[in-house]
């Protein structure tokens, strides 16, 4: 059933959200390392993003040095059509 919550949540305007996380080393705080989180999230408040944000604020060691965020919709309503017929070719 994952499929079918994805494709609701395109419908209803998620959009494909990537996120590139700069954080410092603990052990060397002079360092940075990238991560990429990417996820489907609603535009402007970015609930999910904010969320896994917090977390690695309250559960992670290495401290963010910046978050740069590209996002993408997936599915325009232009581009989504109904089917009036569905049949099978043998």
């Amino acid at each position: 059933m994952r499929q079918v919550s994805e494709l609701k949540k395109l419908i209803e305007g998620y959009r494909l959200v990537t996120a590139e996380i700069l954080y410092r080393m603990p052990d060397h705080p002079k360092l940075l390392q990238s991560y990429i989180w990417q996820d489907y999230d609603l535009e402007p408040k970015y609930p999910a993003l904010s969320k896994f944000l917090d977390f690695w604020g309250r559960e992670l060691d290495g401290p963010i040095h910046s978050v740069r965020v590209g996002t993408r919709r997936v599915i325009h309503p232009t581009e989504f059509v109904k089917a009036d017929f569905m049949g099978a070719i043998h």
